[in-house]
């Protein structure tokens, strides 16, 4: 892999991943299996109140060609051929979703000692086109992130993102909404050895005037069991406990109460992976 600024969603990635990711509030299994011929498939169940989605997804690979298609519980069909390096740094990716004549995308992404970028462009006749670019090194990163509506001929997407890199700390800044909400992220590896690490979020609002302060942490308990834990402005607590039990399959147990109204019940979510 080419090393150096990524993509523009790599902007803070780091800080959001500790913050959000893996963090459940509904009931979640899924089980993927492998055929002789090497076709992974996987199904999965989610629960949502008294709601219960489903779908089943297969991934054939085959050389540099990755294919992926998945049926949910609406008949929907979705498919994603991706081609991984027809030339170096370079990734195409072509999606779409039947019955939804409107889904159809071609997707490239470049990756550059110095820059990154990731454009796609519907398969419409007025298609939205998207565009993300990043430039620096390992170090320092400067992105911006556009989506242009040419049926309307407006703009529906403008950001723009800086990110600062260090062994064990990754600071970054966002403007979006077209300017009207600014986030700056941080994260600091504290112990490598356990994984210890803290991040926290910061977002502005210029049109509502309202700050939202995320902070949390993680650390490995053994090889094979995290604990995170975060907070926020608005008075909501959540921590999760995942373990591995066996190689890549994940169990994870996660929790959420509102301080502020604590007669209130906890949300208690519940997510099972398992793999061969």
């Amino acid at each position: 892999m080419v090393k150096g600024p990524g993509l523009y969603s790599d902007i803070g990635k780091k800080a959001r991943d500790l913050l959000y990711r893996d963090y459940v509030s509904d009931h979640k299994f899924t089980i993927t299996t492998y055929s002789t011929t090497g076709v992974a498939i996987t199904s999965s169940g989610l629960k949502k109140g008294e709601l219960l989605l489903a779908d089943v997804s297969t991934q054939l690979k085959n050389k540099n060609l990755t294919t992926d298609v998945k049926v949910d519980t609406n008949s929907n069909v979705y498919t994603t051929i991706t081609v991984d390096e027809p030339a170096p740094g370079l990734k195409t990716i072509v999606s779409f979703v039947v019955p939804d004549q409107k889904s159809g995308k071609v997707e490239l992404q470049y990756l550059h000692e110095y820059a990154g970028i990731n454009t796609s462009i519907g398969l419409t006749a007025s298609p939205l086109v998207n565009f993300s670019g990043v430039a620096g090194n390992n170090t320092v990163a400067l992105g911006t992130d556009l989506s242009f509506d040419t049926t309307t001929g407006n703009f529906t997407k403008c950001n723009a993102g800086l990110s600062f890199s260090t062994s064990d700390l990754i600071a970054s800044l966002a403007l979006n909404d077209k300017g009207d909400t600014v986030s700056a992220s941080y994260y600091h590896t504290v112990k490598p050895v356990t994984n210890t690490a803290v991040g926290a979020e910061l977002t502005h609002s210029f049109s509502s005037n309202e700050n939202t302060l995320t902070i949390g942490t993680q650390h490995l308990l053994d090889p094979l069991t995290t604990v995170k834990a975060r907070v926020n402005s608005y008075g909501k607590a959540s921590a999760l406990i995942q373990h591995e039990w066996r190689p890549r399959s994940l169990f994870t147990i996660s929790g959420e109460v509102d301080t502020r109204a604590i007669e209130k019940s906890a949300k208690i979510g519940l997510a099972v992976a398992l793999k061969p």
